[in-house]
């Protein structure tokens, strides 16, 4: 790649922020961040951070600014030479300053779903604890119904996926995520997408990209519009 690029993607549950990500790395050459595997890694690795995100998650509490930071900050700093893509991070406006402190990022995406398509793929998602690996029964379902396609082992639905949590979960989301896209879109880095259809998402997402890293061939149908 010519030059290091660095963006973050953003989304409420299930608006298939892991999915698109995927594909932005592959096609992009971006290494992808997720926030949940560093925490998982944190956990394992039984590091200072970790211990500390440890006693939040048994808890089914939310991991505070400070210690999300903790975690993900250091972690980036290691990777000051090369482009990435940030998911599930920075989630508060505190954490967005915090990230603005060590690096700036070049580009933004903010995914707007309906509510009745994620309540849709919410209550279908299973989720293999250990790996974080996710898989949707209607789309993208395991080959062993119930099980992890890698490991063989039980799937689980979280309780905050059941369709009377999901309502609080997205009141909860908007709030927290309004100051960061407004803080993003006073910078001029923020970029929107909405729909129902992940398929129908990308290649927008793959045009925007395509003319900000000049390294890879514009090959979609049309840019979007910036927010």
């Amino acid at each position: 790649m010519a030059q290091l690029f660095r963006t973050a993607i953003m989304g409420p549950p299930g608006s298939g922020k892991g999915t698109i990500s995927k594909m932005i790395a592959q096609n992009f050459g971006l290494q992808y961040l997720s926030s949940g595997h560093f925490l998982r890694e944190g956990i394992a690795a039984n590091t200072e951070a970790g211990v500390l995100v440890k006693s939040y998650v048994e808890r089914s509490m939310m991991v505070p600014d400070h210690v999300m930071s903790r975690l993900m900050l250091p972690r980036l700093e290691q990777l000051a030479g090369q482009s990435w893509l940030l998911d599930g991070f920075p989630r508060t406006i505190t954490q967005a300053k915090a990230l603005n402190d060590i690096c700036q990022l070049d580009l933004v995406i903010s995914l707007n779903i309906p509510y009745e398509t994620l309540r849709e793929r919410v209550s279908d998602r299973w989720i293999h604890q250990a790996s974080g690996r996710v898989y949707n029964m209607g789309f993208n379902p395991p080959r062993v119904q119930g099980r992890d396609d890698v490991s063989g082992e039980p799937l689980i639905q979280h309780a905050d996926d059941r369709p009377e949590a999901l309502l609080a979960r997205l009141r909860h989301y908007k709030d927290v995520a309004k100051p960061v896209i407004d803080l993003y879109k006073s910078q001029g880095i923020l970029y929107q997408f909405s729909g129902t259809d992940t398929d129908r998402i990308w290649p927008y997402i793959n045009t925007l990209l395509s003319t900000k890293i000049p390294t890879r061939p514009l090959d979609a149908s049309q840019p979007p519009v910036q927010a």
